[in-house]
């Protein structure tokens, strides 16, 4: 039996210290600091930290919680706002070993606890602002080796008591600026978890590790077209996926972040106005308020900005909106289980001379892979094979690459389910159009099935957001005795503006087919997550309830 020859590529050319370093995020904020140490990184209401103090405030982080006993594989909890505090956990947590797990802040305190004892949290930093929940869901997870940590943010006035045994600038106190940050021995290992939002029973872990970390941060960078030294607004939670990975990646472009502790249209654009922000990322709901936003409020903002757009497909007239008032948005698509943003709608130069409307539509779709993505495809989900690329044939959005978890933690089924046939499976459904780009037509559990007629949600909502007074709008299904199912229109109107249910049904007639057209109207306000996702399983919920009432 003949060996195999051994390629001379094979020989001698083995990794070592010299040739491999394993992959991590941490070494960002490490190199800006070397290289840019006196360049400002932070700025929240009065402070500002340079690079080289925001390094030195990790490091103390780091070290402190060391001489707490953390370690490899110990979840540290946080339930923060977007302060530096919580930027510090990005770098300071997993620098010491740790997996860094941030918290919605949103959450009730049941929730709360399941994660904290899901996680096996070994420490908990959380802001007074949250006490009054986080002091229930601390009894109620009943972990008594658990240390909580108070952050008193002095921009924050309002009530809520330190319900920890340290304070966290006391922690950073017992802590060394000369701790050497640990780097993986394996950049396969676990940086942070991020927890879906349990629509439906407990919410699930999404492992994230430090390859992934660095990958996503750095093609948020090249994918967005991010110039160096961007000023970058905390519109979007630091909790929702690491703030889409945004933390590393500012540390990577050696940029400012712009703390921002709640999203208000008008302080965002005293923000952009004061300080110069170039780049903010958000829900539609988050552009939907600026676009709308009185004009006043936009005065002397005479620079670009630049505007990622996520969390759910944007409605044309949210895009066309911000393109109006000079804002140059980007569409990007992905998942808690992608890092975050995974796909972008590249943009090309001719679509610059189409349209407006054209632009909006073109701008709209859900595009194409990540730099550091190894695929996004429309596959049907039974015999995973590729849709046609004719914009109809509908398929299952799924992702493949180093922008997709390590799994879902002590969940292996469920790990195995969302992986199988090598693909990560997203539960979107999309078409794939002629040029390559996916198009999302809806989540599958939101499809609308009216006497065997599939209605996309989506394609209903688009049509609601074309009226001139709507705000936010969600469509769900109805039960209908005769039709199975027909769609029902929850509409938020904007401030100060009227408006009838015949009025918006005439509306929606205009746009779509007599069978897509919602058969109720509920007004009132949407009710979003605090990334600003619409909560449609909430809505669904009163659907049913309004049905069983008729």
């Amino acid at each position: 039996m003949t060996e195999s020859k051994q390629s001379p590529y094979e020989q001698g050319l083995d990794k070592n210290p010299a040739n491999y370093v394993p992959l991590t995020p941490l070494t960002f904020i490490q190199r800006s600091a070397y290289v840019y140490p006196d360049r400002l990184a932070v700025v929240h209401g009065k402070r500002r930290q340079t690079w080289l103090e925001s390094y030195g405030r990790c490091r103390r982080l780091a070290s402190a919680l060391k001489q707490l006993g953390v370690g490899k594989g110990d979840t540290v909890a946080v339930v923060l706002n977007n302060t530096p505090e919580m930027f510090e956990c990005h770098f300071g947590v997993p620098a010491c070993g740790a997996v860094l797990n941030t918290i919605n802040t949103r959450l009730d305190a049941e929730a709360v606890a399941f994660i904290l004892n899901h996680a096996e949290a070994r420490v908990l930093i959380t802001d007074r602002e949250y006490a009054r929940v986080m002091k229930k869901a601390v009894e109620l997870a009943q972990r008594p080796d658990m240390i909580v940590i108070d952050v008193d943010d002095p921009e924050y006035t309002g009530p809520g008591e330190r319900i920890g045994t340290l304070e966290y600038e006391t922690l950073l106190d017992s802590g060394s600026e000369d701790f050497v940050f640990e780097q993986p021995a394996d950049e396969w290992e676990a940086i942070s978890l991020n927890y879906t939002s349990g629509t439906t029973g407990n919410p699930k872990g999404v492992v994230y590790h430090h390859r992934g970390a660095y990958l996503n941060a750095m093609s948020n960078i090249v994918s967005w077209g991010m110039p160096p030294h961007a000023v970058y607004l905390w519109t979007l939670p630091m909790f929702h996926c690491n703030g889409w990975c945004f933390a590393w990646t500012m540390a990577a472009n050696a940029g400012v972040n712009v703390c921002l502790r709640r999203v208000d249209p008008r302080l965002i654009f005293d923000a952009i106005r004061e300080h110069g922000v170039t780049h903010y990322c958000g829900a539609p709901i988050v552009h939907s308020m600026l676009a709308n936003a009185p004009e006043e409020w936009r005065k002397g903002i005479d620079h670009k900005v630049y505007g990622l757009i996520a969390a759910a497909p944007p409605p044309a007239a949210v895009i066309e909106g911000m393109a109006k008032i000079g804002f140059d948005i980007t569409h990007v698509y992905g998942l808690t289980e992608t890092y975050g943003p995974a796909s972008v709608c590249a943009k090309h130069d001719e679509w610059k001379d189409l349209p407006l409307a054209e632009q909006v539509t073109l701008n709209g779709r859900q595009g194409v892979r990540y730099h550091a993505q190894e695929g996004i495809t429309v596959l049907d989900p039974v015999t995973m094979e590729p849709v046609p690329w004719d914009g109809e044939t509908m398929g299952e959005i799924m992702f493949r690459g180093n922008l997709v978890m390590k799994g879902y933690l002590k969940n292996p089924a469920a790990t195995e389910e969302s992986f199988r046939g090598g693909w990560y499976h997203t539960g979107d459904l999309a078409v794939m159009q002629a040029d390559g780009y996916v198009k999302i037509k809806d989540r599958s559990k939101d499809i609308i099935i009216s006497g065997g007629e599939n209605i996309s949600s989506i394609e209903v909502e688009d049509a609601l957001y074309k009226h001139p007074s709507v705000m936010a709008a969600a469509v769900v299904a109805l039960p209908d005795e005769k039709w199975g199912e027909v769609p029902c229109a929850f509409v938020e109107l904007r401030d100060g503006v009227r408006a009838t249910s015949d009025e918006i049904v005439a509306h929606c007639r205009e746009h779509l087919a007599g069978f897509k057209v919602p058969k109720k109207i509920i007004f009132g306000e949407v009710p979003k997550t605090s990334t600003g996702k619409i909560q449609k399983f909430v809505l669904r919920e009163r659907a049913k309830s309004t049905a069983s009432f008729e």
